[in-house]
């Protein structure tokens, strides 16, 4: 790449270009499940202000997916209200054994949720091992 500037500026994008640029619904999901993986191990660890703000963290990009790919809307909203939702209050009483409950109650659905949406080959599960990119605990 030149580090010349351009020498006129580019014609504003259509929304139709705008749209192409937006991350897929792949990409948000790896987002879902990356948040949701440090989510568990940060209760596990006893850091639940970490462990919050990853469940908050799925709550945003689901949201974002819903706004992008309306289709998913219902059922984002379903699972905000019934999974996401106790998560939250279990981390928010710094209740280790409510948060294990719902957190696999969460992730069975989201589960179900991939299989009725025609992707049964996508099967979340929580990875054995911690991350290593955070201090997980307290």
């Amino acid at each position: 790449m030149s580090d010349e500037p351009l020498s006129k500026p580019s014609p504003p994008l259509s929304l139709e270009q705008l749209a192409q640029l937006l991350p897929g619904t792949g990409e948000i999901m790896a987002s879902v499940g990356n948040a949701w993986w440090k989510c568990a191990y940060a209760a596990r660890g006893g850091n639940w202000e970490l462990a919050a703000y990853f469940a908050r963290r799925v709550r945003g990009l689901q949201r974002k997916l819903a706004q992008i790919r309306p289709k998913y809307a219902e059922d984002l909203l379903e699972f905000e209200n019934t999974q996401l939702n106790p998560v939250l209050t279990a981390l928010g009483a710094h209740d280790g054994p409510s948060f294990e409950r719902t957190y696999a109650t969460a992730t069975a659905r989201a589960n179900e949720f991939h299989v009725k949406w025609a992707k049964p080959y996508i099967r979340w599960v929580l990875p054995d091992e911690p991350p290593k990119d955070l201090e997980l605990d307290r």
